[in-house]
């Protein structure tokens, strides 16, 4: 998912008038009211959620649609191309799963309680992975996810950013017995004012809540927890169009010779790499 961050375009315009007859008495032009509904579209050579890749390494496409009401409720939906669960399944021996879509549904409220640049938001989100011919076993869960998140954004002149709380109110994305995970995260931007360029940090942590089924039991934590963290810049191109470049990393380990986040080929899905997206808001 997929935070969704809207942009607003102010547009000015002025005229000179030959009679100051005519200035003083044509009406004050009006600028054009915002829409409630805002969409986008992205597209980005590997998508990575939280720091571990959902398209093995390979492009995706990305979009999805806000509305929010000027009392500060809103809803969303986000979809992205992933490849994750029909590759876990086909490595597996199962290579007949087609999941080929991620979606994401949330709603929830944003007001600025404690000052203007200060929004407060709290909300529920849905991620929904149509599939077929996958089969649950003891070992996993659905891998549709029910979370709970509170967050509290910041602006200090050019800085802005939020602190982000999510809670699992389900399993987690396919682990047994992970009601309870968590991720508390922190993103920051900087404004440079320069070329329409923005300097961008990010850093996360995700506990996997329960335990491995199995004997000897061992703890989700253990193996799936990890932190990620993220370096990037975005490049503001006018008319909604944005160019983003980042580095991202995890410290996500390895039992053995085999990556805990691994890929069809046992490549580390939460290793460093460089992504780069070009977006477009509506």
């Amino acid at each position: 998912m997929k935070t969704i961050q809207k942009t607003a375009i102010a547009l000015a315009a002025s005229g000179l008038f030959a009679t100051a007859a005519f200035a003083q008495t044509a009406p004050a032009a009006e600028a054009p009211e915002a829409s409630p509904i805002t969409a986008n579209v992205t597209v980005v050579n590997d998508y990575r959620y939280r720091g571990i890749s959902q398209s093995n390494f390979k492009p995706a496409i990305q979009g999805g649609f806000d509305y929010a009401h000027e009392s500060g409720i809103y809803v969303g939906n986000w979809n992205s191309s992933i490849s994750w669960i029909s590759d876990a399944a086909s490595a597996g021996g199962n290579k007949n799963v087609s999941a080929p879509i991620e979606m994401d549904f949330y709603a929830g409220i944003k007001k600025e309680l404690i000052g203007e640049g200060f929004a407060s938001d709290l909300g529920v989100l849905q991620y929904y992975y149509p599939t077929s011919g996958l089969v649950i076993s003891g070992t996993q869960a659905n891998p549709n996810t029910t979370e709970i998140y509170a967050a509290q954004n910041f602006t200090f002149g050019p800085i802005t950013g939020f602190a982000k709380f999510s809670y699992a109110a389900s399993t987690l994305f396919g682990f047994a017995g992970s009601t309870g995970s968590y991720y508390p995260d922190l993103t920051v931007n900087y404004d440079t004012g320069v070329w329409g360029l923005a300097l961008n940090a990010h850093v996360g942590y995700q506990y996997v809540a329960g335990n491995v089924q199995g004997s000897p039991k061992v703890s989700n934590s253990s193996l799936y927890s990890y932190t990620d963290y993220k370096l990037g810049v975005t490049k503001d191109l006018g008319g909604g169009l944005s160019l983003a470049a980042a580095y991202i990393t995890t410290n996500a380990g390895k039992t053995g010779s085999t990556y805990n986040y691994t890929s069809p080929t046992n490549k580390n899905l939460g290793g460093s790499t460089g992504i780069v997206s070009l977006t477009k808001t509506f």
